[in-house]
């Protein structure tokens, strides 16, 4: 079967032929219909981020698949029946944190993740997965289902964020979203029907398309380069809530300046190692006399997805429109790896939707 690699030393993805795996009992083999590309697919294959499978030269990409079942053996799904993966998988013995059922929370070197740590991806016509770790998805979901994975890292992250606002009344009015790429505009669609004033933070030049889909959800795009995020509060107010997901480290040290008393900052952006200084002493007594957090959030599981499915389900059709800007085929995926000002969300295509 096709499938699309990155190899050791190199540095762009091609086509591959594997052999089509074998499900086995409490698997399920599933035909993949489409793939979404995001930028830890980029980092994977830059070699910063993640690792190759143990003993394998290559890596199958994807974690963000969508597939319908072909085979489910002795689980509880039926032939047909549309499904996305999750993402992590236990690195071969189960442990706690997946007895628990919260593998999202398992530190480095408890957990294997499809297509970034130590495991194959789902870019390929056929994956198999264990029932476990599958969600069923409504038929309408057939075209866009990849982008529940991404989303439900954004619901995943919102979740802790009010998770440490909880020992007190808190009703957030305004929120920030530091970047405006896929997942960037995905976490601001998910916030856009939640508070009042919403802000989005990038660098780019309009027209850019990205600027378009931050003013029809309603948002105001903040420049970096003209309003830097301490900046922020003098230009626009502080908020309740900030979301980062640029990976740009600073960032994640600046938005305690532009968050309100009472604020919460979480962290999406996976940064490269970096060393630069920072007001420590500063920022540690505007987070305690303004009883200010910062919670980092990775990956998601299976209550995510879920209400992930909810939250993509309910997107508006232009959203869809404007934020998947290109579907390519597998046999010439190239395109889907590209990176250009009109891009945004792409995704490999194996077999049509229609042809389920």
């Amino acid at each position: 079967m096709r499938a699309i690699a990155v190899h050791r030393g190199e540095e762009s993805p091609r086509v591959i032929d594997v052999p089509t795996p074998e499900p086995q009992d409490g698997d399920v083999l599933i035909k993949t219909l489409r793939v979404g590309v995001d930028g830890t697919d980029h980092e994977v294959i830059k070699g910063t981020h993640g690792g190759f499978p143990p003993g394998d030269g290559y890596q199958i990409l994807g974690h963000e698949a969508i597939g319908v079942v072909v085979d489910p053996t002795t689980t509880g799904f039926d032939e047909g029946d549309l499904v996305i993966p999750t993402v992590r998988r236990p690195p071969g013995e189960t442990n706690e944190y997946f007895e628990r059922g919260e593998p999202d929370m398992a530190p480095a070197g408890k957990y294997l993740e499809r297509g970034i740590v130590d495991a194959h991806g789902y870019m390929s016509e056929y994956f198999t997965s264990p029932a476990e770790f599958l969600v069923k998805l409504p038929s309408s979901l057939a075209s866009n289902g990849f982008l529940v994975e991404p989303m439900s890292n954004a619901e995943k992250a919102i979740e802790h964020a009010f998770a440490t606002r909880s020992a007190f009344t808190w009703e957030p009015e305004s929120a920030l979203v530091l970047g405006n790429g896929p997942l960037g505009l995905l976490t601001l669609a998910r916030l856009a029907d939640d508070v009042d004033e919403l802000y989005c933070l990038g660098r780019r030049d309009r027209p850019d398309p990205s600027i378009d889909i931050i003013e029809k959800l309603g948002a105001t795009y903040v420049d970096s380069r003209e309003t830097p995020v301490p900046e922020i509060p003098d230009e626009y107010g502080h908020v309740d809530i900030a979301v980062e997901a640029t990976g740009y480290a600073k960032h994640a040290f600046e938005v305690v300046d532009a968050l309100a008393p009472n604020g919460v900052g979480a962290l999406l952006g996976v940064p490269a190692d970096w060393s630069f200084d920072v007001e420590g002493g500063r920022l540690h007594r505007e987070m305690v006399l303004q009883n200010k957090a910062l919670v980092g959030s990775v990956n998601s599981h299976i209550p995510h997805f879920e209400m992930a499915i909810d939250t993509v389900s309910s997107l508006p059709d232009w959203f869809i429109e404007d934020i998947v800007t290109e579907v390519v085929p597998a046999e010439d995926p190239a395109a889907a790896f590209e990176r250009n000002k009109e891009q945004i969300k792409t995704a490999v295509e194996f077999a049509p939707p229609a042809e389920r």
